[in-house]
């Protein structure tokens, strides 16, 4: 008996994947439970798994196709019979491999392959067939590139994508080569776009004295980490003290709805995270019932996930305020995007011992400059500039955060 594999519902914010990867070739045995294929989407990577014992019987959307929820993948034969692999359907928008072309390259290699101008009959394959990264590899090494004029009297359109900024497809030069946007590239690019065109961003600034904080953690970090299995940075302090001062100022953690505000008495913050392919910013849910363990445990589940890719949809929808932190790459200063359709965002950066005048007295201390970039449509000044000093009033004396936070 026949069985479909299909895309599964995707989210209310995801209406396209692509298929990234085929863990199992047609004709071989797959176990319930085991990942048959491997979908990208914009903001995770989705295993597909088979529902029952059985064999791949066809392959419907070949590697590199655009789905969506719902679409037919493949089917799985689960009767335990043993079948003549037939020959794979690929979509229509994967153009059908020569006859003179390598036989062992993927569908993403080839047009990887087009893309750099690579001949694929000069590329060594790194396991049973030709990869998109070996033909990256490829590409990188002169001798198997082929040369290009710098004037291309034909030059071949790029595969069309998301409507980031239209490629020109200009010729490219012996020294350049070009590659295609992952999906999640193509739609971080996309929406921190929007964002720019979408709002009336501006960013205000402030540096806050880190002592207090340092010194508590010092203080308690030992205990912290034994009673609760987590270590005691600076996320919760600064989740903390964000809660606070949206209390106290709650158009910040607001949205414009057409010519309405959307008022919300709730407090999931966001929190960047890094990849290899770009920030995700999975979501700390009502983060203003939750103790500093439990918001540092979420902070490393999450940064845990980001690293081996099995973050769900569901951690990366919604979110009222979000909080990146560009310090732990070094960074003394920036001005943060506003994750669009949220009104603020906060950046932190790098502390760094600097003189200051305090009571009439240099002293060093452990600095660090925040940013706060606001959507000047909703909030003004005056609210954007207090609702930062509120949040350097909280980290410069924690003690707030127990009694207002």
């Amino acid at each position: 008996m026949a069985v479909n594999i299909v895309v599964p519902p995707l989210s209310e914010s995801v209406v396209e994947a692509t298929v990234s990867e085929w863990r199992k070739k047609i004709g071989e045995a797959v176990k319930a439970g085991e990942v048959i294929v491997v979908l990208e989407t914009d903001k995770v990577a989705l295993e597909v798994v088979a529902e029952a014992d059985g064999v791949l019987a066809s392959i419907v959307q070949a590697e590199g196709a655009d789905v969506g929820a719902g679409a037919l993948l493949g089917t799985l034969e689960v009767s335990g019979a043993v079948i003549t692999p037939p020959t794979p359907v690929t979509p229509t928008t994967v153009p059908a491999p020569a006859k003179d072309s390598a036989p062992h390259a993927t569908p993403v290699a080839r047009r990887a392959a087009e893309a750099l101008n690579v001949d694929l009959a000069q590329v060594s394959a790194s396991g049973g067939k030709i990869t998109k990264s070996d033909v990256i590899a490829a590409a990188s090494t002169p001798m198997t590139q082929a040369p290009s004029p710098l004037i291309n009297p034909n030059p071949r359109p790029a595969p069309q994508q998301a409507p980031i900024i239209a490629s020109s497809a200009r010729p490219l030069d012996p020294r350049e080569q070009r590659v295609k946007m992952t999906r999640r590239r193509r739609t971080i690019a996309q929406r921190l776009h929007e964002a720019k065109q979408a709002t009336a961003m501006l960013t205000t600034f402030n540096e806050i004295d880190m002592s207090a904080v340092n010194a508590v953690r010092a203080r308690r970090k030992d205990v912290f980490k034994e009673r609760y299995g987590v270590s005691l940075g600076y996320n919760a302090f600064f989740v903390k003290a964000v809660v606070g001062a949206l209390k106290a100022f709650p158009i910040l953690n607001a949205e414009i709805d057409g010519s309405d505000i959307i008022m919300k008495h709730y407090y999931d913050i966001g929190i960047a995270v890094s990849t290899d392919e770009g920030l995700v910013v999975p979501i700390i849910r009502s983060a203003d019932t939750l103790s500093f363990a439990q918001i540092e445990a979420k902070v490393k589940e999450y940064a845990e996930q980001a690293r081996n890719g099995t973050l769900t949809i569901e951690s990366l929808m919604g979110g009222t305020f979000t909080i990146t932190n560009g310090g732990v790459f070094g960074s003394l200063m920036s001005t943060p995007i506003l994750n669009h359709p949220q009104v603020g965002i906060l950046g932190l950066h790098a502390i760094k011992e600097r003189p200051i005048a305090l009571n009439g007295e240099v002293v060093i201390r452990p600095m660090m400059y925040v940013a706060l970039s606001y959507d000047h449509r909703l909030i003004d000044g005056r609210e954007a500039v207090q609702f930062l000093v509120k949040v350097k009033e909280y980290i410069e004396d924690p003690e707030r955060l127990l009694i207002e936070g």
